[in-house]
């Protein structure tokens, strides 16, 4: 076996336990917590009172128009400097929340938008209440816009976690760069942690195309009521 394919095989393990037990936590709690403030954000742009709008649009502006690595060292390496120390992990964790947050409230937004005005009413005339016809009525329908962008948004997650290797994280990154300073083979390693992210990122765009398949079965084709 070439010293190399050797090289590679010695260290898969290391490179997948690296990925079972930081990146794939890490790109999951931070899809979730993403989601849930892109949700919260996303309802007060488009319902929220004047002082709230402003203070989320700030949020999505700043963020969004500033470097992903920018921000987790400012949060990692910048804010111990007033005092607010986070953990390594933490610290990667709040940085990509906060940025997935943007991202997804803008999705998360222009899905609700999208849903025709007469959905509301017919909730509505149903004698919904506004919450009740978001949950059952605008929600379900806005979530079929929403989940292609949301699922692209999630697979480039998976990728970025790499960024927490400057934190010192021991994701799969890390751990790759951490091998390759005592083999004095950075490429090999480099290479191989590619090909396991391009593995993962592969899987994740064949379970998208399933889901976005599934919500299509429930979309009624163009001209079917006519």
């Amino acid at each position: 076996m070439p010293s190399w394919l050797q090289l590679m095989a010695d260290s898969l393990p290391s490179l997948i336990y690296a990925g079972l037990v930081f990146t794939v936590p890490l790109t999951l709690l931070s899809f979730v917590g993403g989601l849930a403030l892109g949700l919260v954000v996303a309802l007060i742009r488009l319902f929220g009172p004047r002082p709230l709008v402003l203070l989320v649009r700030a949020y999505s502006w700043l963020v969004r128009g500033t470097p992903l690595l920018v921000q987790l060292f400012v949060i990692f390496y910048g804010l111990p400097r007033v005092g607010i120390v986070f953990d390594p992990f933490p610290a990667a964790l709040l940085g990509f929340v906060l940025s997935v947050g943007a991202y997804t409230s803008e999705v998360i937004r222009a899905a609700i938008v999208s849903v025709p005005k007469a959905q509301w009413e017919a909730a509505y005339s149903l004698g919904m209440s506004w919450s009740q016809a978001m949950r059952r009525t605008i929600l379900p329908q806005a979530s079929r816009v929403a989940v292609p962008p949301l699922a692209n948004s999630f697979i480039s997650l998976v990728k970025d976690t790499s960024l927490a290797a400057v934190l010192t994280v021991p994701e799969m990154f890390q751990a790759a760069q951490r091998i390759a300073a005592t083999t004095y083979e950075p490429l090999v390693l480099y290479l191989e942690a590619a090909f396991l992210y391009l593995m993962l990122s592969t899987v994740l765009t064949w379970l998208q195309e399933r889901l976005e398949k599934r919500f299509d079965r429930h979309v009624a084709p163009v001209g079917a009521a006519t």
